[in-house]
């Protein structure tokens, strides 16, 4: 692996990563990025890259040794990854976005949040929330999981079946969404270390992009965690969102949108760089002299600017405490992603695995995928325009 990149000050120091660490990340992630996308596999190389930098724990608090950095930080960061390799961003972000919660280490036992907070900052850690089902699919749309939590004698037992677990096998933690087995059953997060007995992942992700994400299948079987391991667990009727709970929705779909739109800016640089060099016999000038490809380029930008105020203005309001509302989320999430989909402009090149836009327009397909979906977002508008 390639030597790490300095950085100017400890992994745990507050303020802003230069800006010529994040562009030096970037190149070198991109150089592996085709690799990973043809392998499918997890991209461990990058993450300790990324760990050697001290950006595991960017957004742990300070007090457990972490950066603390807001949303305008950790958006930075996740764009300078994503524009260099995408699954690595989505698999941290996940991370970062446990961290990022201001209630976590008051509402999780406090020695395992601390914990978990330490392995961030050392470079270790990774965590992810393990939800959708295949009987459930995602809990976003409601119902009870099936997989359950059984107590046992000095703890409990997890059973059940989790798809479209991004960073399965490269994960130190897993967040099971599940029940308990008691007469009036419960519901939320138990903590999985990946290395209980009883786990099996079955290599189920082999998607049409982000495939270094290992979205695999995780099966549990009577999974041992101790007792206070059941982080977070509540009534189903506590678990619907409160007016002004929307802290955790926003940096989601914040980071969401931010990832796939640091796609869509690597697939511009490419293609700049392409319409610049390529110069047909017949035309006897590169194509970007073309005023039709320069039409459709200045459209790509278009649409790229206003992903970059949306993402930076609602940056700043939520890292000033006055966030956007879980409508106003939504609405940035279908912008940001929808205009990444539509910032393309290709023939033949774009269609050739040789080159990087045909893994960047695959990759970007999958923005639909992410809750809240698009269906998701516009009944929720629409009931609220009409005050139902």
């Amino acid at each position: 692996m390639a030597a790490p990149l300095a950085i100017a000050r400890p992994a745990g120091a507050a303020g802003p990563v230069p800006q010529p660490v994040l562009d030096r990340i970037t190149e070198k992630l991109a150089a592996t990025a085709e690799a990973h996308d043809r392998a499918a596999e997890f991209p461990r190389a990058i993450l300790d890259l990324l760990a050697e930098e001290g950006l595991i724990g960017l957004t742990v608090a300070p007090e457990y040794g972490g950066r603390g950095a807001g949303p305008a930080e950790m958006l930075r960061v996740l764009s300078a990854i994503a524009r260099g390799e995408p699954s690595t961003a989505l698999i941290l972000f996940m991370t970062y976005g446990y961290h990022a919660n201001p209630t976590r280490a008051r509402s999780w036992p406090e020695h395992i949040y601390a914990r978990l907070a330490h392995e961030a900052v050392a470079g270790g850690g990774l965590i992810g929330g393990l939800r959708v089902e295949p009987e459930l699919g995602t809990p976003v749309r409601g119902g009870l999981p099936k997989t359950l939590a059984r107590r046992t004698g000095d703890g409990w037992a997890i059973t059940g079946s989790k798809i479209y677990s991004t960073g399965s096998t490269g994960l130190s933690w897993f967040s099971v969404w599940a029940k308990t087995d008691e007469p009036e059953p419960r519901v939320g997060n138990f903590l999985v270390a990946a290395d209980s007995p009883g786990i099996t992942i079955l290599p189920a992700w082999d998607h049409l992009g982000m495939r270094a994400t290992v979205s695999h299948e995780v099966v549990f079987s009577d999974t041992p965690i101790p007792l206070d391991h059941a982080v977070d667990v509540r009534p189903p009727a506590e678990w619907k969102p409160k007016p002004g709970d929307n802290a955790q929705g926003l940096w989601g779909g914040l980071a969401v949108s931010t990832i796939y739109d640091g796609v869509a800016q690597a697939a511009r640089d490419w293609l700049r760089g392409y319409l610049k060099e390529r110069t047909p016999s017949n035309l006897g000038a590169a194509l970007a002299t073309l005023p039709r490809v320069q039409e459709k380029f200045g459209e790509i930008e278009a649409l790229l600017y206003a992903n970059r105020v949306l993402l930076e203005t609602a940056a700043q309001q939520a890292g000033d405490g006055n966030g956007a509302d879980s409508i106003e989320a939504g609405h940035i999430k279908y912008h940001v992603t929808s205009n990444a989909i539509r910032a393309e402009l290709t023939g033949n090149p774009g269609l050739s695995r040789k080159n990087p836009l045909e893994r960047h327009y695959r990759d970007v397909l999958c923005s639909r995928i992410h809750s809240p979906q698009n269906d998701t977002i516009f009944v929720a508008a629409g009931r609220a325009a009409f005050g139902i």
